[in-house]
């Protein structure tokens, strides 16, 4: 099936990411881990735990885990600083509203090369952001949500930095409003913003120029 799919449709040969990317994707995939350890094991600390000798193992192991994900962290901004290619992504993807240094690593990780996509849409798909309607005939019509159908990582990075868009910028929240006039609940709109940083991301990155309110409005 697959040699009959390549054989038709012809796709591009696959290119491994370049070797400052790959390790950039291990730093970034590792200091997610720490996170997720460190955060299993505050919540072990905190569900009550009386034996003194286990409350005190939590401790160290917390205390270790928040100086692994220090070093990672600075690990991630030293590689990025001594890649100028990579600094210069990142410093575009730091200039759109709600995404920082530490999600601009991630999407720089997690979307290895922007230019094999010929569209934002495209990338959106790959995150898993487009938005899907559940319809079976003409009698059935779900709410439309997100595919959720990608790379799951990337749409866990971008919910907070929607969020923080939506809450802090003033071209985020004109954007929302009338979102929410076409009667769009909360969750869409989160989900809008997301799908609208994906794009903002592919924009920026394409283009070689920091974010632009003005250009925004029509991307």
């Amino acid at each position: 099936m697959i040699a009959r799919f390549c054989l038709a449709q012809q796709p591009e040969a696959w290119q491994p990411p370049a070797p400052e990317v790959r390790q950039l994707q291990a730093l970034v995939r590792r200091l997610e881990s720490l996170i997720e350890m460190r955060v299993a094991e505050e919540n072990r600390f905190s569900s009550g735990i009386s034996i003194e000798s286990v409350r005190h193992s939590l401790e160290e192991h917390i205390a270790y885990l928040i100086e692994e994900i220090k070093q990672t962290e600075r690990l991630i901004r030293n590689h990025i600083n001594n890649h100028p290619d990579l600094k210069q992504q990142s410093d575009l993807l730091d200039s759109i509203p709600g995404i920082g240094a530490t999600t601009a690593a991630l999407l720089l990780a997690e979307i290895t090369n922007f230019t094999q996509y010929k569209s934002a849409r495209q990338v959106a798909a790959y995150a898993g952001l487009v938005p899907r309607e559940r319809r079976s005939g003409s009698s059935v019509r779900g709410r439309t949500c997100l595919s959720k159908i990608g790379n799951a990582r990337l749409r866990k990075a971008l919910y907070f930095p929607a969020i923080t868009a939506l809450r802090c910028s003033s071209f985020f929240q004109q954007w929302a409003t009338g979102l929410r006039e076409r009667g769009k609940c909360k969750m869409a709109v989160i989900g809008a913003a997301m799908r609208k940083l994906i794009h903002l991301a592919y924009g920026v990155l394409k283009t070689g120029k920091p974010f632009d309110p003005n250009w925004a409005k029509t991307a």
